[in-house]
C-alpha cells in the first residue's frame, strides 16, 4: 500500500512509535526510527525491521526537544532517501503534578516536547510534500488533547495544542494531497500501563490481568486498554487512499471514555 513512500516516526524505538513503524514497514514504506536507547538495541532493531520487511530503515538521534534537531530529523530524513512522505509526530512526556507544585522548567520541557517539535518537524516537511502534493501528518495526540486531567497541566495543555496544530495544518493544506490529523488514544498498554497494573496487583493481591483492567476501567468503560498495534493500524488507515478526505480529524480510541 505504501510502497515508495518514506516515513519519518518520532520516538519509534518503544511503545506505541514503535508499533507505527512496524505497520508502516509490513506496508512496505521505508522508515526512519527516532528516538533514545541504548544504541546497540536501536541497531538490532533497525536491522530487524529492514530484514522483516524487505525495505529501507534508518535512524535518527535527533532530540526533539530541541528545536533546530527536530527541523534536522526531517533534513536528515531528506538526506538519506531522498523525500519523505509521512510524518507521525509520536514523541512525547509528561509530568504529573498539581499546577501549582508544577516546576516551570518541567512545563517548558513538556510543551518543547509534546508541541514545539511537532511544530518544527511539520514547517520543516510541509514545502517538499506541496511539490509533490502528496503527503500524510498524523500526530499522536491523547484522549488528554479532548479532555481535561487533574495534576497534568502541561500534559494536558499540550495535547490540546496538538489537536488545534493539527486543525490548523489541515486547513492550510487542505487543497492539497496532503492530509493531516491527531489520534487521540485512551489508555495504551506500554510499559507504564503495565507497570501501574503490576504495583497494583500487588498492592491488592490481584492477578495482573484484573489489575490491568481495573486500571484501564477507571477512564474507560470498556475496562481494556487500547493496543499500540490498535493505534498503528488506525494510523496506516489514515495514510491510505482510503481517507484522502479525513482532514483535521481528532479521531478518540478510547474504550468509550468519552462517549460517558
Amino acid at each position: 500500500m505504501l510502497e515508495g513512500k518514506v516515513a519519518v516516526i518520532t520516538g519509534s524505538t518503544d511503545g506505541i512509535g514503535l508499533a507505527i513503524a512496524r505497520v508502516l514497514a509490513s506496508r512496505k514504506a521505508s522508515i526512519m526510527l527516532n528516538g533514545f536507547g541504548d544504541a546497540a538495541h536501536i541497531e538490532a532493531l533497525r536491522r530487524e525491521l529492514a530484514r522483516e520487511h524487505g525495505v529501507t530503515v534508518a535512524y535518527g538521534a535527533a532530540d526533539l526537544s530541541i528545536g533546530s534537531e527536530a527541523a534536522g530529523l526531517i533534513k536528515d530524513a531528506t538526506r538519506e532517501f531522498g523525500h519523505v512522505d509521512i510524518l507521525v509526530n509520536n514523541a512525547g512526556t509528561q509530568h504529573k503534578s498539581p499546577i501549582e507544585e508544577h516546576p516551570p522548567e518541567k512545563w517548558d520541557a513538556v510543551l518543547a516536547l509534546n508541541l514545539s517539535a511537532a511544530f518544527h518537524t511539520i514547517r520543516s516537511v510541509l514545502p517538499q510534500m506541496r511539490e509533490r502534493n502528496w503527503g500524510r501528518i498524523v500526530n499522536i495526540a491523547s484522549i488528554y488533547g479532548l479532555a481535561g486531567g487533574s495534576d497534568r497541566s502541561s500534559y494536558v495543555a499540550s495535547k490540546h495544542g496538538l489537536v488545534g496544530l493539527s486543525k490548523a495544518v489541515a486547513l492550510e493544506t487542505a487543497a492539497s494531497g496532503i492530509t493531516c490529523n491527531a489520534v487521540c488514544p485512551g489508555h495504551v498498554s506500554t510499559r507504564i500501563f503495565y507497570k501501574i497494573a503490576k504495583d497494583l496487583a500487588q498492592r491488592d493481591n490481584i492477578s495482573r490481568e484484573e489489575a490491568q483492567r481495573r486500571v484501564a476501567a477507571r477512564d474507560m468503560p470498556s475496562g481494556r486498554a487500547v493496543a499500540p498495534e490498535q493505534v498503528a493500524e488506525l494510523v496506516a488507515f489514515l495514510c491510505s487512499a482510503a481517507a484522502s478526505e479525513i482532514r483535521g480529524a481528532a479521531l478518540s480510541m478510547d474504550g468509550g471514555w468519552l462517549a460517558r
